[in-house]
């Protein structure tokens, strides 16, 4: 059977540089990391290693409008003023995108497959129980449109590609816990939808943790509190 291929517009996000500190720049596209998390979230599965192995393509259909907002923004500085208070917040500029549309491609690999689970959650919505807005990064980014990609919305598209030398730098699998983050570097390729070009084999992105850290530890190392 044919891999889904995912319509996805957002009207305003911002996706952090890790690094970045005073000033929050954001990626030009999703990370993959990000795109599988908003699956997940749209089919209501709470745990991401159900579909870890997982292979998506991602594509921008838009060119997004760059801003910049300034915005108050928690940190830990001092313990005694508590989450969001005193020194524990502080003004900082934010970077955000405008018209973000996306086109995301999953692989099927079997019946019980997120592809096979996202297809049934848009076909048939009173399938799945999930709770929240459906957002791609911060919470209040909303999605404005998901749905399977129809011929109106086959365009030209930049397709992100795995690229030893590319110049992005985007996570595969977050861990804010351990160093399980899985990274990857990308570049961006071309693709013209309407002629139904393939999509190349290195568009492939398979979602999965840092091999080199040990699953074991991540699993058994419990969430630290900050103020400790």
């Amino acid at each position: 059977m044919e891999n889904i291929a995912l319509y996805i517009s957002v009207p305003v996000a911002s996706f952090r540089v890790p690094r970045a500190r005073e000033y929050f720049e954001t990626f030009p596209i999703p990370p993959p990391a990000t795109v599988y998390g908003m699956l997940l979230s749209m089919i209501g599965e709470t745990n991401r290693r159900i579909y870890e192995g997982t292979e998506i393509a991602i594509g921008l259909l838009s060119e997004p409008a760059y801003s910049v907002v300034l915005r108050t923004l928690w940190r830990v500085k001092k313990k005694e003023s508590g989450l969001g208070l005193g020194e524990n917040r502080r003004p900082d500029f934010q970077e955000l995108l405008t018209d973000i549309r996306l086109t995301v491609w999953i692989k099927r690999n079997g019946e019980n497959s997120l592809a096979e689970k996202v297809e049934k959650a848009l076909k048939y919505p009173n399938s799945i129980s999930r709770f929240g807005g459906l957002a791609l990064g911060e919470s209040t980014h909303l999605v404005d449109e998901i749905k399977l990609l129809g011929n109106s919305e086959r365009n030209f598209c930049r397709l992100l590609l795995n690229d030893a030398d590319g110049e992005m730098s985007l996570p595969i699998w977050a861990d804010h816990v351990s160093s399980g983050t899985n990274w990857g570097q990308f570049s961006f390729g071309e693709i013209d939808l309407k002629i139904n070009e393939p999509i190349p084999q290195n568009a492939w992105i398979k979602i999965q943790r840092n091999s080199i850290f040990p699953i074991k530890k991540i699993a058994n190392n419990p969430r630290p509190n900050l103020f400790e």
